[in-house]
């Protein structure tokens, strides 16, 4: 025979469904206005690119790479000379008359290719600075993209913690009216009034850390971030994965490579300044016998007898070869990060298809049937609590997938950042 309605039962009836209907009103509360702007991903990563110091610093180094090139496109600077010879002598040179005066030019001419050397080597350098220019701004999607998805996912496990919460509290008020109706143990008061403390304790530690997740986006960006975050956007899982890209354009290998060109511009150097350099002068000189005026011409040539720049050529040599065989592992460990992560990004979509998708859906039909089996006296209290914890846990793990997906796609994209960018 079914079990015949009461007014208690009716009572209890209510306050199951209140504490099923809880959850939207809770993630009301959380929401921001209805009018008030989404941070999206994208509008992240705008706000943070004029406000990262990263940036500013890759921006200088362009800069300081630009005027390196000029300073070394420029010719040695002129001397000027002036002698006075025949001064403060005996006898006939000791006469103010005496001393000749010379004044000469001298210009230094210099030999081997260093000026082309030179310039080459700045090349490569500032080739070497417009790679890291692209690698800060890769460095900083990928922070923002962090924690930007830390802020999302914080929201998401506030707004469930809260749910949780509220179901234990109004399965506290259930288990009060069975047991002043005498249906009930008071141990099963007990019992849902610590789940709700518990509950209670994990909001406060939630609304603490998706505080912080906040606070550590707004920081990136260079504002304080109070309105919504872009929860479509957390939810989306196909469509992973980098657009087909050439090995030799990733920033890895780029830098290698440019370290590799460096050293060796820095060889030519090397070699070119074994060859030393010749000053040639041109002035004139007065003769005080007749106060005639005559030509001087002169040539200075320094000798390597103690440095002859083979130690040098022997240092740029061994750092070249290091560059290229330092260049060779990063194209290798290039390969390897990137098909693991590849892999990880796989894994992660997997994972939060099956948590977002079947589990989760299995979770809240589990939790439909045991509220509808509360309300026809057919499941205890326990029944429904543990319902209902499954489905929060459920939840979290839901939110832990997608973010680790969104982590590990935003690390591949890193690893796959293209140095041609902008």
């Amino acid at each position: 025979m079914p079990p015949r309605s009461n007014p208690l039962a009716c009572a209890l009836v209510a306050v199951v469904l209140a504490a099923a209907s809880g959850a939207p009103a809770v993630r009301a509360q959380t929401a921001a206005p209805a009018n008030a702007p989404v941070l999206t991903l994208a509008d992240a990563l705008d706000l943070a690119g004029s406000a990262s110091p990263n940036i500013d610093a890759a921006d200088a180094g362009v800069r300081a790479a630009s005027a390196a090139r000029r300073v070394a496109g420029l010719r040695p600077n002129p001397s000027l000379n002036a002698d006075i010879e025949n001064v403060g002598g005996s006898r006939a040179y000791n006469d103010i008359e005496a001393p000749k005066q010379t004044v000469s030019v001298g210009v230094p001419v210099e030999l081997g290719g260093k000026r082309s050397a030179r310039i080459a080597l700045a090349d490569a350098q500032g080739n070497r600075a417009q790679i890291e220019r692209v690698a800060a701004g890769a460095d900083l999607r990928l922070a923002v993209t962090q924690a930007y998805v830390e802020a999302v996912a914080a929201d998401r496990r506030l707004a469930t913690a809260r749910d949780q919460a509220a179901i234990a509290a109004e399965a506290v008020r259930a288990a009060h009216v069975r047991v002043q109706a005498g249906r009930a143990s008071p141990l099963e008061e007990q019992r849902a009034e610590v789940l709700r403390i518990s509950a209670d304790a994990a909001v406060d530690r939630t609304v603490r850390l998706a505080d912080l997740a906040r606070v550590n986006l707004g920081r990136r960006i260079g504002r304080p971030v109070t309105g919504a975050l872009d929860q479509p956007w957390f939810d989306r899982v196909d469509g992973y994965g980098p657009a087909p890209l050439d090995a030799d354009s990733s920033l890895t290998v780029a830098t290698a490579r440019a370290d590799e060109k460096a050293a060796e511009a820095q060889l030519r150097l090397a070699r070119s300044q074994r060859l030393p350099d010749v000053t040639l002068s041109a002035g004139v000189r007065r003769l005080p016998i007749n106060n005639d005026m005559a030509a001087v011409f002169g040539v200075s040539v320094p000798l390597p007898f103690f440095n002859s720049g083979a130690s040098s050529v022997a240092q740029a040599g061994a750092e070249r070869d290091r560059a290229t065989a330092l260049r060779r592992a990063a194209e290798l460990e290039n390969e390897q990060a990137i098909g693991q992560a590849q892999a990880d990004v796989a894994n992660a979509a997997a994972a939060a298809r099956t948590a977002a998708g079947p589990s989760l859906a299995a979770a809240q039909e589990a939790a439909r049937i045991a509220r509808i089996g509360y309300r026809e006296g057919k499941f205890g209290q326990l029944d429904l609590l543990e319902a209902e914890r499954t489905l929060a846990e459920t939840r979290s793990s839901a939110i832990d997938a997608l973010a680790a997906f969104h982590d590990a796609q935003a690390q591949l994209d890193r690893l796959t950042a293209s140095a041609r960018k902008d």
